[in-house]
């Protein structure tokens, strides 16, 4: 495998660069060159965040239009995916040309599912290509059938979100379960993301074998929903979490992650004090900021269950100073009876024997990365493949509970307070959540082992793709 050279290439969010950056970890292991594109911002933000890169790992850049600040809520998106599209595109092939001239051409490239433009550049230089689903196979089902003759079917459970839907070797379905994107009208500036799935789609439709698409899952997780769709090979090769919080192989792995915000590392101490498994760990993530009147009923949730928390807030960026009306009422009180941080280090977070309970908002890395740590789950989804993911946690994998919003669309105290109150306790059912969350911890990590399933399917497509195109 030493004559191999992939080509990496994704979006610059969090969620999207790490899962990256761990396939390019487990190609550098297999002696696989791997030059790792992304924009001039995301590259940046990885550099100056102590991210050690390895032997045998490349990075390159393109400008997406956004090369200071980065693209931010409020922007267009449109113009952000047409400077991506156009940008990120001739970067690839002068990159491809460069390294066959070099005598180290690229095997495979590798490309994000928001870039479905890559795999034209592949097949116009006569290279290998693959996507790599970050979402669960059972996510990229759904999006198969929309695209293939369900879409009136899945449209019918936006109008009426009682009504229930059966896809073919999927669970029972409603609207809340499926995918946000599917449904416009709910996105506001997400809305030109269902496009580019659909060129994705019909690029895979499009190819002139079958379509091998790499997986951020891993066999016994998703069993169905990896082979229910007969023209796709499914293949996965997760959870591509760090191997220092999966299976121990490399302990100085935990360095092989990055951060693009700003992590504190004050936490630790505090977790360290506190009894086994009765911390709740708050945490939605880096795309989502929720309303002020939906902060206060969590805030209120977290202190009538008379628990330690540990809430992930993030603060303003460039320096934009916080208002006065800004701040949470109880704010004050939520800083004595937890702890309140703007960034931290979920991975290493979530393993520690203080954790009890992960308030979460679904994202499938967050999502992996609770499984892997046997954590259970107060799922509280927001947009994309949140509600799938939550669903999966509640009703499939049975690792958690998932919160209710009243008619108005808020999530109130008390209903935070009582799901919490059900995870932690030890009622059968807080039981049962944790002995499922124990199950799948150790399926999550045989996994990632050497010799297992996913390390034995990258193998094999490594090996296969090695060949001539």
């Amino acid at each position: 495998m030493v004559n191999c050279h992939f080509l990496i290439t994704t979006f610059a969010a969090q969620g999207h660069l790490n899962p990256c950056l761990q396939l390019a970890k487990r190609l550098i292991q297999m002696g696989v060159q791997v030059t790792f594109v992304v924009s001039v911002h995301g590259e940046r933000r990885i550099s100056r965040n102590g991210f050690q890169t390895p032997d045998g790992l490349k990075f390159a850049t393109y400008s997406d239009g956004y090369d200071d600040e980065g693209i931010k809520p409020g922007d267009d998106l449109n113009r952000f995916f047409s400077e991506t599209r156009s940008n990120s595109s001739q970067r690839l092939r002068e990159i491809i040309v460069t390294s066959s001239v070099e005598g180290c051409p690229i095997t495979c490239l590798v490309y994000n599912p928001l870039f479905p433009w890559a795999a034209k550049v592949a097949r116009d230089c006569r290279v290998r290509s693959s996507v790599l689903w970050i979402q669960p196979a059972t996510v990229l089902d759904i999006y198969y059938y929309y695209f293939h003759g369900y879409e009136e079917v899945i449209m019918q459970t936006y109008k009426d979100p009682l009504r229930s839907i059966e896809l073919p070797g999927l669970p029972l379905l409603n609207g809340r379960d499926l995918p946000s994107l599917l449904f416009p009208s709910t996105n506001g500036p997400f809305n030109s993301i269902l496009p580019l799935f659909e060129e994705l789609i019909q690029t895979l439709d499009d190819s002139e074998t079958t379509p091998q698409i790499l997986v951020n899952t891993f066999d016994a997780l998703e069993p169905e929903a990896l082979n229910v769709v007969e023209k796709y090979n499914l293949i996965a090769i997760g959870p591509l979490i760090p191997s220092a919080f999966l299976d121990t192989r490399d302990p100085l792995d935990a360095s092989f992650v990055c951060h693009l915000f700003q992590k504190t590392n004050d936490y630790t101490e505090w977790l360290n004090a506190k009894p086994e498994s009765s911390v709740v760990y708050v945490s939605f993530g880096s795309l989502v900021t929720l309303p002020k009147p939906q902060m206060e009923e969590i805030a209120r949730g977290l202190l009538d269950t008379h628990l330690p928390f540990l809430w992930v807030i993030r603060v303003k960026e460039n320096g934009e100073e916080e208002k006065e009306e800004d701040r949470l009422s109880c704010m004050e009180e939520l800083e004595q009876e937890g702890k309140i941080v703007p960034w931290c280090s979920q991975l290493e977070i979530l393993p520690h024997p203080s954790l009890g309970c992960f308030v979460t908002h679904c994202g499938w890395s967050s999502t992996l990365e609770s499984l892997a740590s046997g954590i259970p789950v107060v799922a509280y989804p927001h947009l994309s493949d949140q509600g799938t993911n939550a669903k999966m946690i509640a009703d499939v994998w049975k690792i958690g509970v998932r919160v209710r919003a009243n008619e108005e669309g808020i999530v109130t105290s008390d209903e935070v307070k009582g799901c919490i109150e059900m995870v932690m306790s030890c009622e059968e059912r807080g039981e049962e959540m944790r002995r499922n969350a124990k199950k799948w911890k150790d399926l999550a990590r045989e996994a990632g082992k050497e010799g297992r399933s996913s390390d034995v399917n990258l193998k094999a497509f490594v090996e296969e793709v090695g060949g001539d195109y």
